[in-house]
């Protein structure tokens, strides 16, 4: 038991108070006396209710801490008197423990007692097993070594008598191998290469396998297996390199299975595909090889037909030189289908032939799952040392780059040529091809560079012709024919040069519509406008002259270009359509500004017809043969027209018109032509009053149009339904309105022709749509261009619902003869009216 001094001295617990660790104790008796000492619990209880005693139950209690407080407090003897106290309860309630669990403690220590007697007895028993164990030893030991000893003698004679038996089998077949190679050389012809190579396997198999090397009799015959082997390898090597050369099935076959039997298949077949790769590879560095080319061009390196070192040849030797590297491209587009085609034989072969004995197909033994075909990876290294060659040629060899840029048409040719070879060669029903679709688009594009640089070639040599002939500098100026006739012999020349290679003039046909959109713009920037180019009145302006032959060289090009492409594919053709057609819309628009004044002054003097008196009664009138004024000066105008214009324009058309092409200028005059006829159609239906002397004066003036539309402008039995309706109006405006009705003249007129004429023939209060909308004839005729029929029907009906109403107005209940015609008329015509009309 701990002192008082001793327990003030003690240190602070790490993990709880010593007052804190008697909450473990337990009262063993419930039943004590009421003066014995309170219970721990109690006890701690009220330690932890006092404020001194309190801190030493905290976990963290620090002695130090303790003291400082005791002595700052002012009653440290008092302090310690409680604490004395304290320890004095707390030895009382230790003693009284331990008793009341005396009983408990002795039986513990005869426990321990037993178990020291227990583990005295295991140990006598442990010696007794080991002594046992060592007797065992030595009594066992003796007959053991004796069996092991026997065992492994018996083991060493089995090893050996198997030595035996392989070495005695391995000598017989090196002897039958001999022998068999003893035959072949008094009869060549009777070696079995496929035996010979199986009976080598199987001697170097089993002396592999079963170890046995180091036996002198067998070291001997191995020396000799081996020689045999060598021989082996080279005979056959040469039945396969003939059968792949001469597309010999039956020989590559037989190569291909002794080489099998040698277990050698897979490495040959490697050690013949890279062969044929270094072949090809070394092949267009030979085709390229320019000092070569220099030397066999017939002169030395620096002589005639010799190459500087930047690749350019000596003058005079150029010619031989571009011989030389064509012939020698032949010669490399003819290796590189040679080796494909050996390599897809060899392929071939490697897919049909299987082992004799295993049934093991060929071709799963060289190439395993995932691998690419021997073709492929022959072509791929061909295709690449191919497209290096192409790009280091094109930019060390001046020389080369020429060449091949504007032989390009040739060099494409060759390579095509290469292709078409290799695939018509390997088509084989039931073999893959040599070479896939995208091997081909490798191929053509190693050759790419000096594509850009051909079409970019031909490109400039038709711009810079074109610029020359049309300079930006100098607007005023207008291309020779001879100069439009260099720019499409030009462009003819680049069309013959490819037209073999329909993939190839599609390129080139691209170029060629730049050229011409070219050539679109610059004739666009020639062209003169103004009131010059306009006027109609006067003598042909220096504008217009040229403007006309602006016009004329176009529509040379258009027709010459246009014949070019004419037996080309349609795909061609769409090529150059918006090319074609600006060269087309750049022709029409130096002309249209001419032609539309043309019309324009036409329409001014048919407008006229309305300032003529077509309503005089009398023979006078109806006996006049002579064409009125409006007439008389509309053939003028058509006239001088002819004279001073289209004598200018259409020479050059002719030969065209004959052969079955309508020119620009003659498209230009027909519609000209079908406009004068509408245009005086249209007036002359909108003339009111017209009595019978004016219908007949009207029909000499149709006459009189159509003779000199016919003579000087168009045939006008060509123009189609102007023309119809044209003779169609003369006898219609003869028939007594109860005749129009069912007049088959009808057919021919459009329909608001009819309407408009029928408005002369009835009252003064039936309005028509130009009376009453106060428009001029010039205005009304504006408008009508811009709408339909099922339009200027609603415009008439109003007239002759306006009409009807002032009619009821008055009471009257007849209508003039004309107004249920018009109303049956156009609500039958407009029902027959097509769509598109009515749009």
């Amino acid at each position: 038991m701990a002192s008082p001094a001793a327990l003030q001295r003690s240190p602070t617990s790490s993990s709880s108070s010593p007052l804190h660790r008697l909450s473990t104790f337990k009262n063993p008796s419930s039943s004590s006396a009421a003066a014995s000492p309170p219970p721990p619990s109690s006890l701690l209880d009220s330690f932890a209710k006092d404020p001194i005693l309190s801190p030493f139950l905290s976990p963290s209690f620090s002695s130090t801490s303790f003291s400082s407080a005791a002595l700052s407090s002012g009653s440290p003897a008092s302090t310690a008197e409680h604490l004395l106290q304290a320890i004095r309860q707390l030895d009382s309630q230790l003693r009284s423990h331990v008793l009341s669990n005396h009983p408990l403690l002795l039986t513990q220590l005869s426990s321990l007692n037993n178990a020291e007697v227990s583990l005295s007895a295991l140990r006598s028993s442990i010696s007794s097993l080991q002594s046992s164990l060592r007797r065992v030893r030595s009594e066992l030991s003796e007959p053991h070594n004796s069996v092991l000893s026997k065992t492994i003698q018996l083991s060493n004679l089995h090893k050996t008598s198997e030595l035996l038996s392989h070495s005695i089998r391995a000598i017989r077949l090196s002897k039958k191998l001999r022998d068999l190679m003893a035959t072949a050389e008094a009869e060549p012809e009777k070696l079995d290469l496929a035996k010979a190579a199986q009976l080598h396997n199987d001697i170097l198999t089993m002396c592999e396998e079963y170890d046995l090397g180091g036996i002198d009799v067998v070291d001997e015959e191995l020396n000799s297996v081996r020689e045999i082997g060598s021989r082996l390898r080279s005979e056959a090597m040469k039945v396969l390199e003939r059968g792949m050369e001469g597309l010999n099935q039956a020989e590559v076959g037989t190569g291909l299975q002794v080489f099998y039997n040698l277990g050698e298949l897979r490495g040959t077949v490697e050690q013949l595909v890279n062969k044929y790769k270094g072949m090809g590879v070394k092949s267009v560095s030979v085709a390229l090889d320019m000092k070569a080319i220099s030397a066999g061009g017939g002169g030395g390196g620096f002589g005639p037909g010799g190459i500087r070192g930047s690749g350019t040849p000596q003058i005079g030797g150029s010619g031989k030189a571009r011989e030389a590297l064509w012939h020698r491209m032949g010669s490399y587009m003819d290796q590189l289908h040679s080796i494909m085609v050996a390599i897809w034989h060899l392929q071939r072969v490697l897919s049909k032939k299987r082992d004799p004995f295993t049934h093991v197909l060929l071709l799963d033994e060289v190439i395993k799952e995932g691998e690419p075909m021997l073709t492929d990876r022959v072509w791929e290294a061909l295709v690449k040392a191919f497209a290096t060659q192409m790009k280091s040629a094109f930019t060390a060899s001046s020389f080369v780059k020429e060449i091949f840029t504007n032989g390009y048409p040739k060099l494409f040719s060759m390579v095509e040529n290469l292709l078409e070879r290799i695939s018509s060669d390997t088509a084989v029903k039931g073999v893959l091809p040599a070479i896939t679709s995208e091997g081909k688009d490798q191929m053509v594009a190693a050759i790419e560079t000096f594509q850009t640089a051909f079409l970019a070639s031909c490109l400039s040599r038709l711009s810079d012709l074109v610029n020359s002939v049309f300079p930006v500098s100098s607007r005023g100026s207008v291309p020779s024919k001879d100069q439009i006739s260099r720019i499409l012999s030009r462009i003819q020349e680049e069309i013959e040069a490819v037209q073999l290679d329909a993939r190839l003039t599609l390129l080139v046909l691209r170029e060629i519509s730049k050229v011409l959109l070219l050539i679109a713009q610059r004739a666009e920037y020639q062209i003169s406008t103004g009131p010059e180019a306009r006027q109609v009145s006067g003598p042909a302006t220096p504008a217009q002259v040229k403007n006309f032959a602006l016009c004329q060289h176009l529509q040379e090009i258009h027709t010459r270009v246009t014949s070019m492409v004419a037996g080309l594919p349609t795909i061609a053709a769409d090529i150059l359509s918006a090319s074609l057609g600006a060269i087309y819309g750049v022709a029409c628009d130096s002309v249209t500004s001419l032609f539309q004044a043309m019309v324009d002054r036409l329409e001014s003097c048919i407008l006229q017809i309305h300032d003529q008196n077509f309503s005089a009664l009398g023979m006078d009138a109806a006996m006049d043969n002579n064409a009125s004024p409006y007439m008389e000066e509309l053939q003028k105008c058509i006239l001088h027209f002819r004279r001073e214009f289209l004598s200018r324009l259409l020479p050059s058309s002719a030969n065209a018109t004959t052969a079955g092409i309508e020119t620009i200028c003659m498209r230009l005059v027909r519609s000209m032509a079908s406009r004068v006829l509408i245009l005086f159609i249209r007036h002359a239906s909108l003339v009111r009053p017209l009595s019978e002397s004016g219908k007949l004066r009207m029909a000499r003036d149709m006459a009189e149009l159509e003779l000199a539309v016919g003579q000087n402008l168009f045939p006008v039995e060509q123009l189609g339904a102007p023309y119809r309706a044209l003779r169609a109006f003369r006898p219609l405006i003869f028939l007594e309105t109860s005749q129009l009705g069912a007049s088959p003249l009808l057919q021919d007129l459009p329909p608001s022709v009819i309407l408009h004429h029928l408005y002369s023939r009835g009252p003064e209060e039936l309005q028509s749509p130009l009376q009453r909308s106060k428009l001029t004839h010039l205005q009304y005729s504006l408008w009508l261009d811009s709408q339909g029929e099922d339009q200027i029907w609603k415009g008439i009906k109003a007239t002759l619902d306006d009409y009807a109403a002032k009619v009821r107005a008055r009471g009257d209940k007849e209508f003039s003869p004309v107004y249920p015609l018009m109303l049956r008329l156009g609500l039958s015509m407009s029902e027959t009216t097509p769509a598109s009309q009515k749009s």
